[in-house]
């Protein structure tokens, strides 16, 4: 059976994907890194800091498809560590989580740690929504789960810390 292919848009939720540039931060190879993973992301960018730079912008924009984030995470086959993180944060009004920057300029995804600050800095995303996590636990299903099924917060989750839970 093909995999359901999610989005997050037309399917009652809100996206905003976001980033900060700081110091030297190229607009434009942020962006760069943004589009790997969110081909749909638009937004104005800041002129090219020079230096020195004392640069603070946002880079963001709403109603984001997840579709290529989602075939990333698919094709990394980092679906429960997905779960983990995405909804980490999640409470009734949706969750927000990081994505290396440096990770998506490779058109990868990875997940910092909490309180850890990556190399390159990290893609904010929030998804709102009512019943978001059926939807997260539906965008990183795979056939595995048939085997030992996986729910936010079940015993499998990974510690606060990042280490994993082993079931073997």
């Amino acid at each position: 059976m093909p995999r359901l292919r999610l989005t997050a848009i037309d399917e009652g939720y809100s996206v905003l994907v976001s980033t900060k540039l700081t110091g030297a931060d190229s607009p434009s190879i942020v962006l760069d890194a943004l589009l790997k993973l969110f081909p749909g992301f638009t937004c104005g960018l800041p002129d090219e800091p020079a230096f020195p730079s004392d640069q603070e912008d946002v880079l963001a924009a709403e109603g984001v498809s997840l579709s290529t984030f989602l075939d990333a995470i698919h094709k990394q086959s980092i679906l429960d560590t997905s779960l983990d993180f995405m909804s980490a944060n999640l409470d009734a009004s949706g969750t927000i989580f990081h994505i290396s920057r440096q990770a998506a300029m490779a058109g990868k995804v990875a997940f910092p740690l909490p309180d850890d600050n990556p190399l390159g800095g990290v893609i904010t995303i929030e998804i709102g929504g009512e019943n978001l996590g059926d939807w997260l636990e539906a965008a990183t299903w795979h056939s595995g789960r048939e085997n030992i099924p996986r729910r936010i917060g079940d015993e499998f989750t990974m510690d606060a810390d990042g280490e994993a839970v082993t079931w073997h």
